[in-house]
């Protein structure tokens, strides 16, 4: 898999939850600005952002809006 790249955006509870939880589990990601160029042409490339957060491997979406610890143990493997 490739890096996980997590796209938050700022005064969001919805995001600091979301962080909680990949710390919790110990994901490894790179954050991505919401306004970031790289964020702009993943959501060129059909990476909706329109429910933040969004975690994504660049391809696909893995988890967006309130994540679940279960569902993300099973979406990773963990």
């Amino acid at each position: 898999m490739s890096q996980l790249l997590y796209i938050p955006t700022e005064d969001c509870h919805l995001c600091e939850h979301s962080r909680r939880v990949l710390d919790e589990l110990g994901v490894a990601r790179r954050e991505l600005d919401v306004a970031s160029e790289e964020a702009t042409a993943l959501a060129e490339d059909g990476i909706p952002l329109s429910f933040l957060p969004v975690l994504t491997d660049g391809t696909h979406v893995i988890a967006f809006g309130r994540f679940s610890a279960k569902r993300l143990r099973k979406e990773l493997g963990l």
